[in-house]
């Protein structure tokens, strides 16, 4: 980096180096056509942040068949908020141990706040009901795979960018294909149940940017054990009042159930997630949820015996390939 001390100095610097060690390559210059450290450090720092994504992709894609176990022997109200008040424990413990704060610095409240409503609440309340309602996980999978789409465009307006028109034609092609494919198995016309994974999708797309913003300076286990401490007032008392009051039936897979949801995907899952999209960039690194339908698809069909059939697996490569467009558009 040069520094202008005054008119007319770097240019005459410029022109002495350049007669003095004309044909001569700096020392510690890279070669020709070679990549700059920085550079390097940039493109091994986005893969390291893609890799980290994807662990948090593959805890994920185990949240429905999880949920879908979990309320075979507890209330869907129970398995939505028990589960944040479990991840919420862990919470704790992990900021403890680390002698880090319990709660967020009050500057940035309303960020948390926004996450807390996002997928400490909405996510799991919109997709347990979907589920409850008669939603399969196979069906459930492909409307969310929707998500780093709407992940990208809450990044985009977030940051204020100008994308290429292309990409908003990608989402669009994709929103209508999850619209398509709904209405043909839904006899023509939309569910209660796809209006609240649709919900879901929302709410999971505007916490995923606004965590991923936050990791940028806080470590992403940080950020969701600050926002899960955050809503335990809440949380920890109303699944006490449900685990009371409603029809509990536990057994070792609706156990078990809860027990994936509540710290693997509320909680441990988030760690490599948000440290991923603080790492590799929100848009970029979300690609690696273009894998998460087909996961959760195979996790139905291995867990659940559920039959996936051609209508299913078409939509959601439609959809896959709408998404990947949205990434490669977006600059």
């Amino acid at each position: 980096m040069t520094v202008v001390t005054a008119p007319g100095a770097v240019v005459q610097g410029e022109a002495r180096q350049g007669r003095k060690g004309a044909g001569r390559r700096p020392a510690g210059a890279a070669p020709s056509g070679g990549a700059q450290p920085g550079e390097r450090e940039k493109t091994a720092r986005a893969r390291r942040g893609t890799l980290l994504a994807g662990l948090g992709v593959l805890s994920f894609s185990g949240s429905f068949p999880s949920a879908v176990f979990a309320m075979r022997g507890f209330d869907p109200y129970l398995v939505a908020i028990g589960r944040a008040a479990i991840a919420a424990v862990a919470a704790v413990a992990f900021l403890l141990v680390a002698r880090a704060p319990l709660l967020p610095p009050r500057s940035q409240l309303r960020s948390y706040l926004v996450i807390v409503a996002g997928v400490v609440f909405g996510f799991p309340l919109f997709s347990g009901l979907a589920l409850d309602a008669g939603a399969s996980t196979s069906h459930a999978a492909v409307v969310i795979g929707l998500l780093p789409a709407a992940t990208a465009a809450c990044a985009v307006l977030r940051a204020g960018e100008r994308p290429r028109a292309l990409f908003w034609v990608s989402c669009g092609l994709g929103a209508v294909a999850i619209t398509a494919f709904t209405l043909s198995v839904g006899g023509g016309h939309i569910t209660g149940a796809d209006l609240l994974l649709v919900g879901a999708l929302l709410s999971a797309a505007v916490a995923y940017t606004e965590g991923g913003r936050l990791s940028r300076e806080t470590p992403g286990w940080r950020v969701i054990s600050h926002a899960l401490v955050l809503a335990a007032p809440l949380t920890v008392p109303i699944t006490v009042t449900l685990a009371l009051t409603t029809d509990v039936r536990p057994d070792a897979a609706s156990l078990s159930g809860l027990a994936y949801a509540g710290l693997v995907s509320m909680f441990l899952g988030f760690i490599p997630w948000y440290a991923g999209l603080a790492m590799g960039g929100i848009a970029r690194a979300g690609q690696t949820q273009l894998a998460q339908p087909l996961l959760t698809m195979l996790w139905a069909w291995l867990l659940l015996g559920e039959s996936v059939g051609p209508v299913t697996i078409a939509a959601a490569l439609v959809v896959l390939a709408c998404v990947a467009l949205t990434q490669r558009s977006r600059s």
